[in-house]
Formats: C-alpha cells, sequence, structure tokens
C-alpha cells in the first residue's frame, strides 16, 4: 500500500513538473524588476562542429550526441538593473525577508560599464563568474528558486535550438545582423538586450552583445572524454583560470559567434586590476563579458544547492 502511495505521489509530481513547463516571469521581492525564462525542453544533441565546417577550431570536437535534460534559461542575457539590485544591498528589506550573509561586490573601483550605458536594459559586464555565482545565490535567497549558470552544453544545445549548421539560423552570414550585436554593426560597445531577433526557442542575444560565462571549467580536449549520450555532462570547478565562454561578444567576428565556438577565460580579464589582492568580483578587461541563468526542472537536494552555492572564491 505505501508503495502505491509513493508511486500516485511521484505521478503527481511528475505530471504538476510538466504542466508548469512553460514560460514564467521570475518577479524580485520588493523591486520592481524581474527576469524573463523560457523553458528549454531537453532531448539529445550533437555537440561541438564538424570538420566541414567553415572556422572550425580543434577544440570543438570529435562530435558526440549528448543528452540534456530539461531546464528555464533567461530569455534576456541579465542586465545592469537586476545586478545593481543585488550590488546595492537593502538591509532593512533583506532583514525583513530573512536573508542574510550574502556576499556583496566591492565597491567598484571604476565605472564598470566603462560608459556603455548602464539603465533601462544594458547586459551586466566586467563580472567574475564568481561574481556570476553569486547573483544566483542572491536571487535564489530573495525567491526561494534554484538558480544557477548554464553547463557548457546546456548553452550551446539552448543555443543551437535544434539546428545542425553553424548559427541557428543557418549558414548565411548576411543574416547573421539580424540576429546579433557584432563588430560589423556594433559601434564599438554593446546594445540594450532583446533589440534583434530570438533564436527559434525565444532565446535573445545568444549570439555577440557580450558573451556569457558557463559553470564548466574549460578543458581543451573535453569532447573526446565525452561518452555517446552521456547525460547532463559539466566539468567542475577547480582552478580559477580557464572557465568555458560561449556566445562571442560586440567586438568578435562572425565566426567567434558560432554556437559551437568556446573561448578560454585568461588572467587577461583583469590584468590592469589594481587592488591587491585582487578583485574576486570585478574584471577590468572584460566590458564584453556578462552571463545569463537557467534554472533546472530537475531541483537538486538542499545539500547540493548550498554546495553549489558555498564554494569560495578561487584565489588569483
Amino acid at each position: 500500500m505505501l508503495k502505491l502511495v509513493a508511486l500516485c505521489f511521484i505521478c503527481i509530481l511528475l505530471l504538476n513538473s510538466t504542466q508548469n513547463f512553460e514560460p514564467y516571469v521570475q518577479k524580485i521581492p520588493n523591486t520592481s524588476e524581474e527576469i524573463s525564462l523560457v523553458p528549454i525542453k531537453g532531448g539529445a544533441f550533437k555537440v561541438g562542429s564538424p570538420e566541414t565546417e567553415k572556422y572550425r577550431k580543434s577544440n570543438e570536437g570529435p562530435q558526440k550526441t549528448i543528452q540534456i535534460s530539461d531546464f528555464w534559461m533567461s530569455k534576456f542575457e541579465i542586465t545592469w538593473d537586476t545586478y545593481l539590485v543585488f550590488q546595492n544591498k537593502e538591509l532593512e528589506t533583506e532583514k525583513t525577508l530573512g536573508v542574510d550573509a550574502i556576499a556583496r561586490p566591492t565597491k567598484p573601483y571604476v565605472e564598470m560599464s566603462f560608459g556603455q550605458g548602464k539603465n533601462g536594459g544594458f547586459p551586466v559586464c566586467n563580472v567574475t563568474q564568481y561574481a556570476a555565482r553569486a547573483y544566483c545565490k542572491w536571487l535564489y535567497e530573495k525567491t526561494g528558486v534554484f538558480y544557477r549558470l548554464p553547463t557548457e552544453l546546456e548553452w550551446e544545445y539552448a543555443a543551437k535550438a535544434g539546428s545542425q549548421s553553424a548559427y541557428f539560423f543557418g549558414e548565411n552570414l548576411d543574416d547573421l545582423k539580424d540576429y546579433a550585436w557584432y563588430f560589423v554593426n556594433s559601434d564599438g560597445t554593446y546594445k540594450k538586450v532583446g533589440q534583434k531577433k530570438p533564436n527559434s526557442w525565444g532565446l535573445y542575444d545568444m549570439y555577440g552583445n557580450v558573451a556569457e560565462w558557463t559553470s564548466d571549467q574549460y578543458v581543451a580536449d573535453y569532447y573526446s572524454g565525452l561518452v555517446e549520450n552521456q547525460k547532463d555532462p559539466n566539468v567542475p570547478s577547480k582552478t580559477l583560470y580557464p572557465h568555458t565562454i560561449k556566445g562571442g561578444h560586440w567586438d568578435d567576428d562572425a565566426d567567434m559567434l558560432r554556437s559551437a565556438s568556446r573561448v578560454a577565460s585568461t588572467p587577461k580579464l583583469k590584468q590592469r586590476d589594481p587592488q591587491i589582492p585582487r578583485s574576486k568580483w570585478w574584471l577590468t578587461d572584460a566590458p564584453f563579458l556578462g552571463f545569463r541563468i537557467v534554472r533546472p526542472v530537475i531541483i537538486p537536494s538542499k545539500s547540493e544547492i548550498d554546495q553549489y552555492y558555498a564554494a569560495p572564491p578561487i584565489d588569483n
């Protein structure tokens, strides 16, 4: 009898998760800010690029078929509007909500958008991967919903949106300007999110504007170690550098915006940092690097969530 009750309970949970797997808006309590999220139905896809793809690099292969679980992804890159709410702590509001002991970005020592703009929908930039993860923790504390950075393969799966071409819209580079801000049309700066066409899954600015952090440690020959039909692989962080960056940015050429293109972070992203010790929060040479967030449908255990957020910043 108990087994039957347990089975029925599991069925109800699965039914509810299916019924609720829809687009939604995450409101941030006690603010006017919100984040739109798009459901990304999981499935199989070929990671990387075929050897015949123009501009292909060796770190994009060999191609393997990988299984990805359902998740939601933010429709747009995270903007300064919501990031500054996180940065500028409101003590009384957070005491009321029971939010406590959340590390916040240190006061920046220069204007971190470098004059590109902050208010009204510009993507956040010049943040470290640790800062992006701390933002996710803050959002979890504010909303009770587990958010994190996408894995490298989740990001690529979402960008490809079921396509097998170099770009989700096909191979014609003349079409790229309709979907992305990059070197040929950006005028040397990022733009407000959501001004170009989305991919077929409703995600904006997956190419260009700002490049995006993933959660994975960068491994040049990563795909060689993948197993066919492996489910939800990732590479946990062990060292500060390198981590995988995806999507290309406003100052990149078209080849860097391909879905399979992958870039490794380096110390050059903060080589002019005047602080001693160097900032764990800010980059001074990455006005082209931001992030977006995901919410997995399969919720990790409380201990797994705590472990994800608890990892300290890795020292320079």
